[in-house]
């Protein structure tokens, strides 16, 4: 098993994590015993700061809303974007084309860091519906559309490289419904395909949970439940999130609501929801006893080094590594 954490190119990530110090990301792999990183492109490759030696996979971009444009529904875009400008604004295009396009450049980016695994976002929600969870698309409409994408942009995967398809709260892949999940594995036209488990994405889909020992019972009950499917499943997010009490009141506040967010309103709301705390307590051990991944990823959300190499020593504590 190899043992990563999640890091970026954004600016925010050189600046604040590294220090824009080329030396920082080697430091905290070796005292963190860290094999390497899940990277995510959202700028030029400086391969100074983040040598290829380190990367063992990335994290593909992602838009949260885009089904009903890959479908053509202008009404259901212009009703959540409100303009012609702001759909451009979104997707870089009117152009179904341009945006596969982008997608394909994207795999490209990916394919030059060589990693043994890609990540992809198997999700779709219109920020109308983020408050209310009263969702228009089912998780089979969203799985049917990524079979699509993919088949269309796989060509630029390179050779060798894991596909996975990562879990989220809205409609899409959840682990909920195995047979949708299998439908990626059945579908999708590439050799190498299966499944990042994302801990706390999957935590988000039951505001049940109240401890860490409930979100590992669930995770674990979940994981089980997908059968042969579960054998797919080849890295793991580790993170936890316990916001159900929170979903809950916004869901009562917003109830019948149905207007569209600005971009940084719907984030606020899903770094809310979606929390990527570290495990503290020894569930995190039974869901890595139960997965068992190739990859296990801590994830988080960091805004500054010390906070950072915080929660990766508090989950590797958590799961007995210390």
């Amino acid at each position: 098993m190899l043992t990563l954490t999640n890091l970026s190119n954004a600016d925010c990530d050189v600046e604040n994590l590294l220090q824009n110090r080329a030396d920082t990301l080697p430091t905290i792999l070796r005292v963190h015993e860290l094999d390497g990183i899940e990277f995510m492109l959202c700028a030029p490759w400086d391969r100074t700061m983040f040598p290829a030696d380190y990367i063992k996979g990335v994290h593909l971009l992602f838009w949260p809303t885009w089904v009903d444009f890959w479908r053509g529904d202008r009404a259901a875009l212009m009703e959540e974007f409100g303009s012609e400008e702001n759909i451009r604004a979104y997707y870089g295009s009117s152009d179904i084309s341009d945006w596969v396009a982008a997608w394909k450049k994207n795999l490209r980016q990916a394919a030059e860091c060589q990693p043994q695994y890609i990540v992809l976002h198997v999700a779709h929600n219109r920020t109308s519906e983020m408050y209310t969870r009263a969702f228009a698309a089912t998780d089979e409409d969203v799985i049917r559309a990524t079979i699509e994408l993919v088949n269309e942009i796989a060509c630029e995967i390179h050779e060798g490289c894991k596909l996975l398809f990562e879990n989220l709260w809205w409609p899409g892949l959840t682990f909920c419904q195995p047979h949708l999940a299998a439908m990626l594995l059945e579908e999708v036209n590439y050799p190498a395909v299966g499944f990042m488990l994302d801990t706390g994405h999957l935590m988000n889909t039951n505001l049940d949970l109240r401890s860490e020992a409930d979100g590992a019972a669930y995770v674990t009950k979940i994981y089980r439940n997908l059968g042969e499917v579960g054998k797919y499943v080849y890295g793991l997010h580790l993170h936890q999130s316990l916001s159900g009490s929170y979903v809950r009141e916004m869901m009562r506040r917003h109830a019948g609501a149905c207007e569209s967010l600005d971009w940084q309103t719907a984030m606020a709301y899903v770094m809310r929801v979606d929390r990527h705390e570290p495990f503290r307590t020894e569930a995190a051990r039974r869901i890595l006893d139960a997965v068992q991944p190739d990859y296990l990823v801590h994830e988080f959300l960091q805004r500054s080094r010390t906070v950072w190499e915080q929660k990766i020593r508090t989950q590797r504590h958590a799961l007995g590594f210390l």
